[in-house]
């Protein structure tokens, strides 16, 4: 069939079965709007800044598991979402970027709108194409997909000049893709398996190690049933919060620089640890020379590049994490004696015991864990909660019920301020039949306060929960601990009106000071079905512990909790 490059770019999306498009037009990506407007295969939504359009797209792939799509312009179009590919990247979410670029004959000239962005997305991206024949343009647009959501997934950028959008030629979307030098490895070796069983057979403190691989790989379940079965304690990362159901008796918790007492004691004493779909992160494994000294290492990761990047591994595995955890099922079922962890499991207890995950909670001024845990108890299940990063975040990860996988929302690996907003308007449009809440922060919101407006204008009820401690709070608490309280440009005393702000762009505001006023400020918010802003005053001083300081060691842990 004949038609046009705009009109390919289309007609693929279709066939990949995307059915919402987040973009922002532009110069040189016209052609392409041009033929949006006449098709009628999937919706577009119009952000209001390119970066939104990505994270927006990213918090789709996230809540659905599918295959995020976003669409930008050339030159500051493309560099707006630079922020969004390497969101994206950093924590291998599966999507596609189109951007528009100048024509062929004038790449290269300093032409209007022209950037690199092949070159400027290359460190933050999976892959990515510079379309320089139409007849390539299915092709790409096929292995573009298929890239994206195999193997490890990851952003794909898809970079199209105005020419080729433009010229008119015949579109054969393929039916399979061919790419000798990229087969990823799914099924891992069955011999290093069975030596990995043999190990965990053999521990005393064997410890399950759970990331963000498990969500991708929508591994839950089976995850879920290895450690019933074998009665591992387990721990989760930032990133894999929900895997194992808040309320399951082996989950000792979060790990990392503001995990739990229990799980990074744990990490500390056990013997062996099975990692499932990490990627021993700075801020997962604290001190290297410390992390897990006594313990062998089973790593199951799908990417090769991941093993031994940062600890030596005993046992490494490459491969889906689902396939390889299968395959252990089937051969610890009738091999291991689970009484043989019952002591390692009794002295966690005890550590949970001795520093539980707690706070001091006020009748005085608002507590955020408060807030979170009220959020938790009034939706469960029924929320998708996105996050912004800081103080927060660690609060939303330390506090919230997390019963599923996917139900968690943030920017693990970058760590992006302004990542909330826009990708809780992708998880809503992705999951409309949950209530999607948004926990950020009152410097965290403003970075990416236009989207009220996308929210309003296509009525996606977004609850933005604001924890207002007039502070940049992670920052002032580093400040705090570590800078003698020299609260350096982190003080933000000065703020819009929130509640006139949301109003003013469509949604509804709301001022909170007591937890009467959030009661009844949350159950109208989900009554109203409206984009809105929560404005919720809380403690100033209040900080996320534990804490493990930067370079420490996990099992030194900062864990009073009081104000400084």
């Amino acid at each position: 069939m004949k038609m046009s490059g705009a009109q390919m770019v289309c007609e693929a999306i279709i066939a990949e079965g995307v059915t919402t498009v987040f973009g922002y037009p532009g110069g040189a990506i016209m052609n392409v709007y041009d033929a949006i407007y006449k098709q009628t295969g999937f919706e577009h939504i119009l952000n209001r800044h390119e970066q939104a359009s990505v994270h927006a797209a990213d918090g789709y792939a996230r809540a659905t598991g599918k295959v995020g799509v976003a669409m930008v312009t050339s030159g500051p179009g493309f560099t707006n979402a630079v922020t969004g590919l390497a969101t994206a990247y950093m924590d291998s979410i599966p999507m596609v970027v189109i951007s528009g670029q100048v024509p062929l004959s004038l790449i290269g000239t300093d032409g209007f709108q022209e950037i690199d962005a092949v070159g400027i997305s290359r460190p933050c991206t999976k892959h990515n194409y510079l379309v320089d024949k139409l007849e390539d343009l299915p092709r790409i647009m096929k292995e573009a997909f298929y890239i994206a959501r195999s193997g490890r997934p990851g952003p794909v950028l898809v970079d199209v000049p105005k020419d080729i959008t433009a010229e008119i030629g015949e579109f054969i979307y393929p039916t399979e893709v061919n790419m000798p030098t990229y087969k990823p490895n799914h099924k891992g070796n069955e011999r290093q398996i069975k030596k990995a069983v043999d190990a965990i057979v053999a521990a005393k403190k064997p410890l399950l190690y759970i990331g963000g691989g498990v969500v991708l790989g929508n591994a839950g379940e089976l995850v879920r049933k290895l450690a019933n079965m074998a009665q591992i304690p387990t721990v989760e990362t930032l990133m894999a919060r929900g895997v194992m159901g808040h309320d399951n008796p082996l989950l000792l918790g979060m790990l990392g620089m503001h995990g739990n007492y229990s799980s990074n004691m744990a990490m500390s004493e056990t013997d062996l640890v099975i990692s499932l779909g990490a990627r021993f992160d700075d801020r997962v494994t604290g001190k290297l020379s410390e992390f897990a000294k006594y313990a062998k290492i089973i790593h199951v990761d799908i990417d090769p590049a991941n093993i031994g990047k940062l600890v030596d591994v005993d046992y490494p595995i490459v491969g889906d994490t689902a396939e390889v955890v299968a395959k252990m099922i089937e051969l610890i079922e009738d091999s291991v004696d689970t009484s043989r962890y019952q002591a390692w499991r009794d002295i966690l207890n005890r550590y949970n015991e001795l520093h539980p995950l707690s706070y001091e909670d006020s009748d005085e001024v608002l507590k955020p864990q408060w807030v979170i845990e009220r959020i938790g108890q009034t939706l469960g299940e029924q929320a998708i909660i996105t996050s912004d990063v800081g103080q927060h975040q660690m609060w939303a990860a330390q506090f919230y019920p997390f019963d599923r996988p996917r139900q968690w929302i943030n920017s693990g690996g970058l760590g992006t301020m302004g990542f909330g907003f826009p990708a809780a308007i992708g998880a809503k449009r992705g999951c409309p039949d949950k209530t999607v809440i948004n926990i950020t922060g009152d410097g965290s919101i403003l970075m990416n306060m236009q989207e009220l407006v996308t929210a309003a204008e296509y009525e996606i009820p977004v609850i933005n929960v604001i924890l207002n401690n007039h502070f940049l709070g992670m920052v002032r608490q580093w400040q705090t601990f570590f800078y003698e309280k020299r609260y350096s440009s982190t003080d933000l005393s000065f703020q819009p009106n929130f509640k006139m702000l949301a109003e003013a762009c469509g949604g509804i505001g709301y001022d909170v000071t007591t937890k009467k006023e959030f009661d009844d400020a949350l159950a109208d918010a989900i009554k109203q079905n409206k984009v809105c802003f929560m404005n919720v005053a809380v403690n100033r001083l209040e900080n996320v512990l534990p804490m493990v300081p930067a370079g420490g060691a996990l099992y030194n842990m900062l864990l009073e909790h009081k104000e400084y």
